[in-house]
């Protein structure tokens, strides 16, 4: 993956990696290209890393650059014959859905946004409205805490592009923002004899599915394999994971990055259908003056959250498994030390919090999933 280090910049730095497998960043400061929102890797896949022991059976594997992060594909017990037709497969759909989803480049969603903000309404597909209502339901789950409506804050503050910013935005129009609060609850969808059409009377509304992509495409994937014949597999998007059976008999075993020290704070061992999710301050930042500004975005506020390093979910095996494992992470993000309430409602039990200091808080369940690399943190609180 072709990255460089950031120059310096006076009082400001900017940071933006996408952790690739297999391998930990050791340079201070990086930047990817092509960011499509979200959150980028907080987690990195070990497969024949410094973490576990390879296993000797082959894996397959095939990789790409989409949703502005690496992207593989690693499939267990089958021939490279075999296998390549599935991962191609998988690896056609995540372009599809990258072209389709791009809220910032011409795509059927940045066409939906132009419409919006002209106050007109535009045809959509099936799956568009599917997956706009699925969004919607998801966000009113997690207290709009994660709201794919917000794209015009993201703008705001400059997460949008493939630069990062080099200043704060105006403090009126971020106040601008926040008193006209567009999100997606203001979407409205219609069906009729054309088919499905979307509109909203706020023009301010505009959206980003950064943060609800990753994990449906994890879902899609899945199912792209199955149909395949794949049974063992191990899927992951920047740092969201999806596992399907095993690695060649050995439960797929995946790292969590520390989020401000090069290697890995713990590693987590998956069973057949579940999926890891992240969200972490330190992969999409830049700072003015000392003090760090992440992607992160608190839609009550309009400003970055500062409270939380990073958290991660670990969502057992139920229908969109991957779609939930990438939302639930960000209202838990947002939401902060009061995490635990509202992961009980999204039916989340497995939750690893790192807050500003340092500290790391997790679920009971969590603790028993996972391993600390170099024994547990220094302080640390299990939450039952």
């Amino acid at each position: 993956m072709p990255t460089r280090d950031c120059p310096a910049r006076s009082a400001i730095r900017q940071c933006a990696a996408a952790a690739p497998a297999a391998w930990l960043p050791h340079a201070p400061c990086r930047r990817a290209s092509g960011v499509l929102g979200g959150a980028l890797a907080w987690l990195i896949v070990v497969v024949c890393g410094v973490l576990v022991g390879c296993s000797r059976a082959p894996l397959q594997q095939q990789e790409a650059f989409v949703f502005g992060t690496r992207v593989e594909v690693l499939i267990a017990g089958l021939s490279e014959a075999d296998a390549r037709p599935a991962a191609a497969a998988v690896l056609r759909e995540f372009d599809r859905l990258h072209r389709v989803y791009h809220a910032w480049q011409p795509s059927e969603l940045s066409a939906l946004n132009a419409a919006l903000a002209a106050g007109q309404r535009q045809p959509i597909s099936p799956e568009m409205a599917a997956v706009l209502a699925d969004a919607r339901r998801l966000a009113q789950a997690g207290d709009w805490l994660f709201d794919p409506g917000i794209g015009r804050l993201v703008e705001l503050w400059g997460f949008h592009a493939d630069e990062l910013p080099v200043a704060l935005p105006a403090p009126a129009a971020v106040a601008a923002w926040r008193a006209a609060r567009p999100s997606l609850a203001d979407l409205e969808i219609v069906s009729g004899a054309g088919g499905q059409q979307a509109s909203s009377s706020k023009r301010a509304l505009a959206i980003d599915l950064g943060g609800y992509l990753k994990g449906f495409a994890l879902d899609r994937a899945a199912a792209i394999l199955k149909a395949h014949g794949v049974r063992h597999a191990l899927i992951n998007i920047g740092g969201n994971v999806l596992a399907l059976g095993s690695k060649n008999g050995e439960r797929w075993r995946v790292g969590l990055q520390h989020p401000r020290r090069p290697g890995a704070l713990a590693t987590i061992a998956l069973d057949d259908g579940e999926a890891v999710g992240t969200s972490g301050d330190y992969q999409r930042y830049f700072e003015v003056d000392g003090r760090r500004y992440s992607h992160l975005l608190d839609p009550r506020s309009g400003e970055p959250v500062r409270h939380t390093q990073a958290l991660c979910v670990l969502i057992t095996a139920r229908p969109a498994a991957g779609t939930l494992s990438d939302v639930a992470s960000k209202p838990l993000f947002i939401v902060g030390s009061e995490w635990p309430e509202l992961a009980r409602r999204l039916a989340v039990e497995h939750v690893l919090r790192v807050d500003s200091r340092g500290a790391v808080e997790l679920s009971a369940a969590m603790q028993q999933r996972l391993s600390f690399v170099g024994g547990p943190p220094a302080e640390l609180a299990v939450v039952r």
